[in-house]
């Protein structure tokens, strides 16, 4: 089961400063849990013995990862996204694609890399405790665009439509 909580911290530059997500175990059991760190919609998630977090909306068409399967492509864990099947890597957030290569025969899919398009975020656990440290780099990512409250507004506008 999902539970959206916000989890804030006050003053400037603090979305790079860990913000607590919750006790491990509660984490663990969950496997899966969406919060709102510092206003930026995240997903904290554990597979396989480790945590990771990453932006919830997929770059692509702001699908819902939290609904997305876990699976490896060429030996990296991926989140699939259930709207569109865009493959996200869940160490660095690149899109993953299969390309074939016309000119070498036969023609054989090779797994690539659009480059990173989904924010990730750093994971720590202090004395059973999960924090998210909101990833500031400069530059853009594809990601980002969900993050707005344009978008949000959107969302809610939908969502409001679909329960009348």
């Amino acid at each position: 089961m999902l539970r959206w909580v916000s989890m804030s911290t006050d003053g400037p530059g603090s979305s790079s400063f860990p913000v607590l997500v919750g006790a491990r175990d509660a984490v663990i059991q969950a496997g899966r849990v969406v919060r709102s760190v510092n206003g930026r919609d995240v997903l904290v998630l554990h597979h396989q013995g480790s945590l990771h977090a990453l932006d919830l909306h997929c770059y692509h068409s702001g699908g819902p990862l939290q609904c997305g399967d876990i699976e490896e492509f060429d030996g990296r864990l991926c989140i699939v996204c259930p709207w569109h099947k865009y493959k996200i890597t869940l160490a660095e957030g690149e899109g993953l694609y299969q390309a074939v290569d016309p000119s070498i025969r036969p023609l054989r899919p090779v797994w690539s890399s659009k480059g990173v398009k989904q924010r990730v975020h750093r994971v720590t656990e202090v004395d059973g405790e999960v924090f998210v440290t909101l990833n500031d780099s400069d530059g853009t990512v594809e990601s980002d665009r969900y993050q707005t409250e344009e978008y949000r507004a959107k969302v809610l506008k939908l969502r409001a439509k679909d329960e009348k």
